[in-house]
């Protein structure tokens, strides 16, 4: 259901930069204007046409939006309303595909998982709007219809983090945990709440078991780094925050590796 890294390649992380007191909404669309879909939208009626709709998105999204105003015509009715937000998504109007989105998973008549999937695009399409308060309140009602999602609940630990509330990141992170001791992304996310929960040695264990999962997982690097430069060892932060850069050179997460490291090289009293 969720986008295949539409949020800072991994995790539209935020980010405290070179330890500094503030943070970062980063919408995915920092480096592309054309924006990808889901690998396999949640299907709400059950025509042929609307599945040809929804395979044209990822490669064609004009002509799938084309379809879909064509479609609605011939009165195809919620599927076509969804193929065309999809659509807008990935076309980058990010802020219209998420109202229309949240309208259809309101209205819609389909079943229960449908739904919640749909009101988890809104909420991904709100984060990659940069409206970080949207997305919380359209990934908690998807949340209300499917509670044991664990790419909701890593999508609205994400919200969280962007709304300044640690702790309930937090419990969202240790939820999918729970269900998924493999997830990453989960313990990235983990790690970043414990830190901004002054948690520092929890945090460096979580990023640790983050690079133990992926060895090149950006966002863990990245947030290594931090976590490297708040203890005083500018070295390791360094040379978390070149591999990032090495790794992933046209993403937000090197934008702010090489930031971070700008900000370490100015000194405290140029901050």
């Amino acid at each position: 259901m969720t986008f295949p890294r539409l949020l800072l390649a991994g995790t539209a992380m935020l980010l405290l930069a070179a330890g500094g007191g503030a943070w970062w909404w980063l919408a995915g669309t920092a480096h592309e204007d054309i924006l990808p879909t889901p690998p396999d939208p949640p299907r709400l009626v059950g025509s042929p046409d609307y599945e040809r709709c929804l395979q044209m998105v990822a490669e064609d999204p004009e002509g799938a939006r084309a379809m879909a105003y064509r479609l609605a015509m011939e009165g195809v009715g919620e599927g076509s309303a969804h193929c065309a937000a999809l659509a807008l998504l990935t076309l980058g109007d990010a802020a219209r595909a998420a109202e229309a989105l949240e309208r259809i998973a309101t209205r819609s008549q389909a079943g229960i998982r449908a739904r919640a999937a749909v009101f988890g695009q809104a909420g991904e399409a709100w984060i990659a709007a940069g409206r970080p308060e949207r997305a919380h309140a359209a990934l908690s009602l998807a949340i209300a219809l499917t509670p044991d999602d664990a790419d909701l609940l890593t999508e609205r630990a994400i919200a969280s983090l962007a709304l300044d509330r640690p702790g309930e990141a937090l419990a969202d992170a240790e939820r999918v945990l729970a269900m998924d001791a493999a997830r990453a992304e989960a313990w990235v996310l983990r790690a970043s709440a414990e830190r901004l929960l002054d948690r520092v040695a929890p945090a460096a264990e979580s990023v640790g078991q983050a690079l133990r999962l992926e060895p090149e997982n950006v966002e863990a690097l990245l947030e290594r780094g931090i976590l490297r430069q708040m203890r005083g060892d500018g070295t390791g932060a360094r040379s978390d925050w070149e591999r990032v850069i090495e790794l992933a050179p046209d993403s937000v997460a090197a934008d702010l590796a090489a930031q971070n490291m700008a900000l370490m090289e100015a000194g405290p009293a140029r901050r």
